[in-house]
């Protein structure tokens, strides 16, 4: 008989959510990828807004890092129209989806399709079916609208709220989190890619209630306009706060300081490496797990995506065996 493989969901969006799907790709878990729907700028803007659908862009780049096709078929899907006509800086992917969500009726049924064309690993969902809106409330009580407009306002974020509040979640995301071994919360922007997910009712709850094991990838670099000066613990007390409980078991940071010159090149960005509070992080009830997981290419650092999936991997066939054993 054939052992069962870990269920694994992870939760988040943007280049951090499919960068690590892309280590994940070829691992041996059964793999459900949960995908925020709240990108508001860009081609995903435009067709969100022209076409009345979910913004197609993130789900496209999870689609693109785990699917199995050609190099040269991906890199179409990927294909951004250059110019300032019409087409002037729309993905093909994403003009993809919008036309498989007209002839199908239903943005996830698009997505379904789409993924056994481009014969996905595992599941790409959308945290929700229909369009919603980022709001947030800054310190100083300005309420900004728009996903893509929260960062420039360089305050500090006091919360990220939904319109419209009763937005639905896809179902088959909710059944994923409740059945799933594994719970992977980011990599990725904080307040614009992994909380839209959490605010989502029905997935907030089934994150609350799930019996898998939760973890959170902490970002290597903090973010100007959305988290400048974050330490580690500041990105889970934001996440414990939006959720409205300590739902977390595990924090994956990274081992190594990052090099002096890459530290002053992000500095002229405003942002800089992410502090990892370790006492306050165990004060949290958090099992910290330090890492060798940054990778730098071309003077960007991103996460190792081969190294946090075999960390993923080994730890999720540790904790299956734990608990199996404690079964018996």
């Amino acid at each position: 008989m054939q052992k069962a493989l870990t269920r694994v969901a992870i939760i988040g969006g943007g280049t951090g959510l499919s960068t690590l799907l892309r280590g994940l790709k070829k691992c041996p878990i059964d793999l459900t990828a949960i995908v925020t729907v709240a990108d508001d700028g860009g081609s995903s803007g435009r067709i969100r807004d022209d076409f009345q659908i979910p913004p197609p862009g993130d789900i496209r780049q999870v689609i693109a890092a785990l699917s199995e096709v050609e190099p040269l078929v991906e890199e179409m899907f990927q294909y951004r129209f250059q110019g300032k006509e019409e087409l002037g800086g729309h993905s093909l992917g994403n003009l993809m989806l919008t036309a498989l969500t007209a002839i199908t009726g239903d943005f996830s049924h698009a997505i379904a399709e789409m993924s056994r064309v481009l014969n996905v690993h595992g599941k790409v969902l959308p945290a929700a079916n229909q369009r919603i809106t980022l709001m947030a409330e800054l310190e100083n009580g300005t309420i900004v609208k728009g996903e893509s407009k929260i960062p420039s306002y360089n305050q500090r974020i006091q919360r990220v709220f939904l319109s419209p509040a009763d937005v639905l979640p896809v179902q088959e995301a909710v059944s994923a989190i409740e059945s799933a071994d594994i719970i992977i919360i980011g990599p990725g922007s904080l307040y614009t890619s992994i909380l839209p997910n959490l605010l989502v009712n029905g997935i907030r709850e089934a994150v609350l209630n799930a019996k898998g094991h939760k973890i959170y990838i902490c970002n290597l670099m903090t973010q100007a306009g959305e988290t400048s000066h974050y330490s580690a613990g500041d990105h889970v007390q934001a996440l414990i706060d939006h959720v409205g409980a300590n739902f977390l078991h595990t924090i994956l940071i990274n081992k190594e300081e990052l090099p002096l010159s890459i530290r002053e090149a992000y500095s002229k960005e405003l942002a800089e490496p992410v502090r990892f509070d370790v006492p306050r992080l165990e004060g949290m009830g958090l099992e910290v797990i330090k890492k060798d997981i940054a990778s730098i290419h071309d003077g960007v650092v991103r996460h190792d995506a081969n190294n946090v999936a075999a960390w993923i991997v080994e730890y999720a066939t540790n904790y299956q065996q734990k608990k199996q054993s404690s079964a018996n």
